[in-house]
């Protein structure tokens, strides 16, 4: 079998990433206190925080996000004390953009919102080419943390410094 110099290049891409992702895992790595406690207060509980409500919860799975990550989003907003939140809509202060918010519209959407301080997260970042480059542009001009969990990157526009981790 032989193996092209496309191949390799593109392995020792999918390596360099499994790499840095591994290095933030479990908050192992994350040398911010805000961005350690949502690894280990967030994406690693199971289960909603005790006398939430359902709210969020219940229209990420109506959409159709798996249970974990709509957990975890509805535990996001909690622990970033947001306290209005919008799906596919730009008036709140927790935006969760979806898959069907369309790859032209990111940019000039997440520009509003950043001017309004607004935390945005993003599903399905990697879902095809355009929106990737679409969202590493917008990561790239962020002024503020950003995290990377594969399936949603959040983009906090508050005080914490520029830095960016994938987990």
């Amino acid at each position: 079998m032989k193996i092209s110099g496309r191949n390799i290049k593109r392995r020792l891409a999918l390596w360099s990433d499994r790499l840095s992702r591994t290095k933030h895992f479990r908050g192992h790595g994350v040398h911010s206190p805000f961005a350690y406690g949502l690894v280990r207060k967030v994406f690693m509980r199971r289960t909603l925080y005790d006398g939430s409500g359902t709210s969020l919860y219940d229209a990420l799975r109506e959409r159709g996000v798996a249970e974990r990550r709509a957990i975890q989003l509805h535990n996001a907003r909690l622990y970033c004390a947001a306290d209005t939140w919008s799906i596919d809509s730009t008036e709140s202060d927790f935006v969760i953009l979806t898959k069907e918010y369309s790859s032209e519209q990111l940019i000039a959407t997440y520009g509003e919102l950043q001017k309004r301080g607004a935390i945005v997260v993003i599903l399905s970042p990697y879902a095809n080419r355009e929106r990737q480059e679409r969202i590493a542009t917008i990561v790239t001009s962020h002024r503020s943390t950003s995290i990377d969990n594969r399936a949603y990157i959040i983009l906090m526009n508050n005080h914490l410094p520029k830095q960016h981790f994938k987990l």
